[in-house]
């Protein structure tokens, strides 16, 4: 059993930063890949990024790449969210999950989410 729980949402200007974390309770956490997804009032929930559980490969949705990074500290049991040069359109309930390892830092079925935190981007 793994549990997640998310802290760092909060509300932000457009072109402004937030990281995000979330941490981890349990002994097989680097069993897992980790992952962030994010759900926008009356849409679907959807991918943001993954990261491989050795924390060397990681993936990312097209929506944010070159703007967010992933990271994980398998030591302290986290994974981190670092968003940069944030637009309205990025304005969303974030998930952490904990899911099935693929390749290149892609994951499978989803195991286990966290409660969510709130962002909000202003313009």
């Amino acid at each position: 059993q793994v549990q997640l729980v998310e802290s760092g949402g909060g509300l932000v200007q457009a072109g402004g930063s937030l990281r995000l974390s979330c941490a981890a309770s349990g002994r097989t956490f680097n069993n897992y890949a980790m992952g962030w997804f994010r759900q926008a009032p009356g849409k679907e929930r959807e991918f943001v990024a993954s990261i491989s559980r050795s924390g060397i490969f990681t993936y990312y949705a097209d929506s944010v790449k070159g703007r967010f990074t992933i990271s994980r500290d398998n030591a302290k049991n986290t994974v981190g969210l670092q968003m940069n040069s944030l637009k309205p359109e990025d304005t969303a309930v974030y998930y952490c999950a904990a899911g099935v390892a693929q390749a290149m830092g892609v994951m499978g079925a989803i195991d286990y989410w966290g409660q969510g935190t709130q962002v909000t981007v202003s313009s």
